[in-house]
């Protein structure tokens, strides 16, 4: 088995994309995550730049991060000044981290028009920088920045950077593709040919490989890079990072382990948290999953398409590339004016009723009318539940609506006030309730609530965690139907609700009326 290091940058270049910003107790939370998932290495930030990253060099170690390594990065030394005099490498080595990665300009074209040094200066910089840290007792890695793009335009001077580093004590040299526009057979086909010009250097040092999502191929390009022979990945958690992002280490992890043959990630740890910490992730940068995102997203392993999931149920193979539960996954099966018997077969939890086909077929007609006035199921198990009962016959109302009202009062610039009054009865008697709100939903929440919790004191516990609008027919202008699709807990579960109606408010209460119902369910 070969063994590849998992080398995570989430906390400096997940970092740089678009709309991410991490405190310092987020990036603690990660790291701590990460060392739990056992990755290898674990890149803090660069303690120069600001001094959250310098403080995070400093809490971090007290942190139990098992058999993970933080690292610090960093750049060569400054151009004509010698590398013990250059305030970066007093903050690297400040940092106290066992591993250094420093980044370096691989390419001629960087040399000149960014840098502007001669190539012989940059190959110094290079050069003395690792050196000087590899003295001071730091293992160094070299990041061999645009090491694709300066290989292609000039692939001597761009060898030469790598063996510079290589012959001052590197331990890693990382080939980085930081535009994201190498192709797959490219990547393999030049890590093949920088270990060649390292070993025909006598200095053969084991490769790297960071790539960028700049085609979409970032994935793959790691892949290729690791068939070709590099022994370390670089990414991020869920790819996030500048521009397009990184190498979603996720996919990349997963794939060594699951669907390439011969290799060990993660110390051999497993694969089954990786849905965890991907979402985790999300939720500590406050963005929303993915979805789609492949392994772990939501509809990773969904199925929706009736022929698809009467195969699943008798093979779950037939449509699924690996079991989701090896990726901490699970599967999910939809149902639309797509689906067939076997969709609300699976999804029906009453016994008696899987086994009533006519009544599964009932359903199924329903559901595909309803959808086609656009109602949506997808999201609102919950709503299912309540239609599968009342065509059965076994739905007992815990409350019925007799009227309610919501008015809207504006008494100047941004004093608006929002008051609801629900008539119902419960428990065989009238209860009527009025409750202001911030909206016309929170109000009718609020009034609801009010008139049921004397009778129910459980709804105490549930609250809405989500609330949507979506238009459905935009051609009717003002006329046009709205689908509102409500989220709630419990504080234990999660369920979704659905209401459909021209009027928005109308639309609220149906998905809220449901939401009481299947709150209340297990009490009346």
């Amino acid at each position: 088995m070969r063994t590849i290091e998992i080398y995570d940058t989430t906390l400096r270049d997940g970092s740089q994309g678009e709309g991410v910003n991490f405190s310092l107790e987020d990036k603690l939370a990660i790291a701590r995550r990460l060392g739990e998932v056992g990755v290898d290495y674990i890149e803090g930030g660069y303690p120069l730049s600001n001094p959250k990253d310098s403080q995070f060099f400093e809490r971090v170690r007290s942190v139990g991060l098992g058999r993970s390594k933080v690292v610090a990065f960093g750049m060569t030394r400054r151009r004509g000044m010698a590398a013990a005099d250059d305030p970066g490498m007093k903050a690297l080595l400040d940092a106290a981290t066992p591993v250094i990665m420093i980044v370096g300009k691989t390419s001629a074209f960087h040399v000149a028009e960014v840098l502007g040094v001669s190539r012989e200066e940059n190959l110094a910089m290079i050069s003395d920088t690792v050196a000087h840290l590899v003295a001071e007792g730091r293992e160094v890695f070299y990041d061999a920045e645009h090491f694709f793009d300066g290989w292609k335009l000039d692939p001597a001077y761009a060898a030469e950077t790598l063996v510079a580093a290589a012959r001052a004590g590197a331990t890693r040299i990382v080939l980085c593709d930081t535009n994201g526009g190498t192709l797959p057979a490219e990547i393999a086909t030049l890590t093949q040919a920088a270990a060649a010009a390292l070993a025909q250097a006598d200095t053969p040092v084991p490769l790297g490989i960071h790539c960028h999502n700049d085609c979409d191929l970032a994935i793959a390009n790691t892949l290729a890079g690791v068939l070709a022979g590099a022994v370390q990945v670089q990414g991020t958690i869920n790819g996030i990072g500048e521009r397009c992002g990184n190498a979603d280490l996720v996919s990349v992890v997963a794939n060594l382990a699951l669907k390439l043959d011969g290799y060990t990630v993660l110390g051999g740890a497993g694969t089954t948290n990786l849905t965890e910490l991907s979402r985790f992730v999300y939720e500590t940068a406050n963005m929303s999953y993915r979805p789609g995102q492949p392994f772990v997203g939501s509809s990773a392993f969904a199925h929706k398409g009736g022929m698809h999931v009467h195969a699943v149920a008798k093979a779950a193979e037939s449509y699924e590339h690996i079991a989701p539960e090896e990726v901490g996954n699970s599967r999910r099966v939809l149902v639309s004016e797509l689906s067939g018997r076997s969709n609300i077969a699976a999804l029906v939890k009453r016994t008696d009723v899987k086994n009533d086909r006519a009544l599964l077929d009932r359903v199924l007609a329903e559901v595909c009318r309803l959808e086609n006035e656009g109602w949506q199921f997808e999201a609102a198990g919950a709503s299912f539940d309540l239609l599968v009962d009342r065509l059965a016959g076994t739905f007992r109302p815990l409350f019925t609506r007799d009227h309610y009202n919501v008015d809207v009062e504006s008494r100047g610039e941004g004093d608006i006030r929002t008051l609801a009054t629900v008539k119902i009865r419960v428990a065989g008697g009238p209860r009527h309730e009025v409750a202001e709100g911030d909206g016309p939903v929170n109000a009718l929440d609020a009034a609801l609530r009010k008139a049921l919790e004397p009778v129910y004191p459980a709804v105490a516990r549930m609250h809405l965690l989500d609330y949507k609008v979506r238009v459905i027919n935009g051609q009717e202008g003002t006329a046009a139907k709205v689908r509102v699709s409500i989220e709630s807990t419990d504080g234990e579960g999660v369920w979704g609700t659905v209401g459909v109606s021209e009027n928005v408010i109308e639309a609220s209460w149906l998905a809220l009326a449901d939401s009481f119902h299947h709150c209340l369910a297990g009490i009346g």
